[in-house]
């Protein structure tokens, strides 16, 4: 009997839960309990060309807006800042003080006033005549990629770097360029100008890296061979030069200095 009991027991929850499967529960309606923006709104709906054109517009305006941090390294000064800087803490002795976000830092709030004076000119001719529909996204993008060259030609020039321009015109042209050919820089495409004036800012900010490492270099080689006449092969020089290093920095407003003196460094 109650075998027969369990038996009829499983068949009405087999039976049961067959008909549960057979019968989908109802979709329960979308609760918006994230309040998720409702992009129809801003978006157009992209059924005619004038909609699609402004979709494409947004969709470029995200994908530059995810490259600024590419953009401000390759068409900026920062790789020069932050080079210089990061040979000044190597060349003191100390490669953990001051911390690299204070280096960043620092490399960054130089890089915008340095870059301040193109900006102005990139807002007032290309964004603001742009966001007020006086011009069209590609010839505002046009006018911001020509200041942007004009900047760096001016630090190749500069800086004497000519070369560099010639080497990636030359392979962009497949052509051999003279030497007395001059270079015009608003027909040079951004392809061209970037590399050229990222492999100038590279060889500028090794050269004033160099310059800087020669005063510490000297006291390094100084305090080692004192310690070598005086038989203290065991000590490290490091322990002993690191103090004469940052009492020499300070004593001469070196953080001034190297500040100033990359600022003057931009034309």
């Amino acid at each position: 009997m109650g075998r027969r009991l369990i038996i009829a027991g499983l068949l009405a929850l087999s039976l049961a839960g067959r008909a549960n499967a057979q019968t989908p529960p109802a979709p329960r309606p979308f609760d918006n309990a994230a309040n998720l923006p409702d992009l129809t709104k801003l978006v157009p709906p992209a059924t005619d060309a004038k909609g699609v054109s402004a979709t494409l517009q947004i969709l470029v305006l995200l994908t530059v807006l995810t490259l600024i941090p590419s953009i401000l390294v390759m068409t900026t000064a920062f790789p020069r800042i932050i080079i210089v800087l990061a040979l000044l803490r190597q060349a003191v002795g100390a490669p953990q003080l001051p911390p690299g976000q204070v280096l960043l830092g620092l490399s960054l709030f130089v890089t915008i006033l340095v870059m301040t004076p193109t900006w102005r000119k990139v807002h007032a001719e290309a964004v603001a005549p742009y966001l007020d529909s006086q011009m069209g996204q590609a010839q505002a993008m046009d006018i911001t990629a020509a200041h942007l060259k004009e900047f760096m030609y001016r630090q190749i020039d500069q800086a004497g770097n000519d070369e560099d321009v010639y080497l990636f015109l030359e392979y962009a042209q497949d052509r051999e360029i003279a030497a007395e050919e001059k270079i015009d820089v608003a027909k040079t495409p951004l392809m061209v100008m970037i590399p050229a004036f990222m492999l100038s800012e590279l060889k500028t900010a090794f050269v004033m890296g160099f310059r800087i490492y020669l005063p510490f270099l000297v006291i390094d080689m100084v305090i080692a061979t004192i310690l070598l006449s005086m038989g203290m092969m065991m000590l490290p020089p490091v322990l002993i030069s690191l103090p004469f290093k940052l009492l020499l920095f300070v004593l001469a407003d070196g953080w001034h200095l190297v500040v100033e003196t990359i600022l003057e460094s931009f034309v």
